[in-house]
């Protein structure tokens, strides 16, 4: 028995019986010899932290444009805190932590730069739309390492796609993650946002700590750890004992929830500081993306015959994998006027 045998035995033993076992996985696309130490959810995550796409998470923005402040959250640290969250709910449900890390460092990986108002952008110039959540998947499947793609689990890409909300329910009719791992990262992202982002905007200035309403500081308090102590705290008690037919909080929770996050919408996402940048950012991006669309052949040589319909696709793809200083870069290079050097 290797080490990864081992490890899988060990899964079997003290897991929950709803925990999604590694030995069982359904398995990748493309079938590869298992490694002898790691499981195939430990691979996933390490193909994860180890591709390009989760190192650009760094440059790219959560809320605030390029920060020039050192502590204000960017992409990078997003998924990191819905990592942490994540891995503290599955292990107090002894659900599979690897799982759920592979899930939350990866949920991102599709996004834009400049944040949702890259992704507003993008929806709006490509016919066919887009989601980051679908560009995510399509970054791990068709992007990475080539246009090979991470070949990752079955697992890990269904709780990708289906990780995301928007402004809708934790828990909805459609689109649900088929195991509850990816249901722990699909709230962890949530209770991560709200409060990081909350987080964000005190110290931005934009709001105060008594405009935060009275009825959210009542019951999750008045402090950044304590309110995420709190959700998690709600999370697990309230998945328990609902004997782990949902992965969710409870409705006074869930309520909590919600309402700090149509609070952010409304004094934060949409404030007119916010919203200003925002659409400079779409301006910016929406020159770059018809440049290329235009001069396809400057992404990749031998690319000019492709339809028009494929010279979309390409363009998205680049444009949704910059970083926020590489689009203000290209933006530069393309179409500010430089001095003129004398040699």
């Amino acid at each position: 028995m290797n080490i990864r045998e081992r490890t899988e035995k060990i899964e079997e033993q003290i897991l929950h019986p709803k925990a999604t076992l590694s030995s069982k996985s359904k398995g990748r696309d493309v079938k590869e010899p298992e490694c002898d130490v790691r499981t195939c959810f430990q691979r996933d995550r390490d193909r994860i932290i180890h591709s390009k796409s989760f190192r650009r998470l760094k440059h790219k923005t959560q809320v605030f444009f390029a920060p020039q402040g050192d502590h204000f959250r960017t992409r990078l640290t997003h998924v990191l805190e819905v990592a942490q969250i994540g891995r503290t709910i599955a292990r107090a449900l002894r659900l599979n932590e690897d799982l759920v890390e592979a899930i939350s460092l990866g949920h991102d990986l599709g996004h834009t730069p400049f944040g949702h108002a890259g992704e507003a952008l993008l929806r709006e110039v490509n016919p066919k739309g887009f989601h980051h959540f679908k560009q995510s998947l399509r970054v791990v499947e068709c992007l990475e390492k080539d246009g090979r793609g991470l070949n990752l689990t079955v697992e890990v890409r269904d709780g990708i796609l289906k990780h995301s909300k928007g402004r809708g329910n934790i828990l909805s009719e459609k689109n649900m993650p088929a195991t509850p791992e990816g249901m722990v990262v699909r709230i962890s992202d949530i209770i991560a946002y709200v409060n990081h982002d909350l987080d964000d905007a005190l110290r931005a200035g934009l709001i105060t700590e008594q405009e935060i309403p009275i009825k959210i500081r009542n019951v999750i308090g008045s402090t950044y750890s304590g309110r995420i102590d709190a959700m998690v705290k709600d999370v697990i008690s309230t998945t328990i004992k609902e004997d782990y037919r949902y992965i969710t909080a409870s409705e006074g929770m869930l309520e909590v929830i919600y309402g700090l996050r149509d609070f952010l919408y409304d004094r934060v996402y949409e404030n007119p500081l916010i919203i200003s940048e925002f659409n400079k950012a779409k301006g910016l991006l929406r020159e770059i993306f018809s440049f290329y669309l235009d001069n396809i052949g400057l992404i990749h040589k031998g690319t000019e015959e492709k339809t028009l319909q494929e010279r979309f696709l390409i363009t998205t793809d680049f444009v949704a994998g910059m970083t926020d200083r590489f689009a203000i870069l290209t933006y530069e290079r393309l179409f500010m006027p430089h001095q003129w050097k004398m040699f």
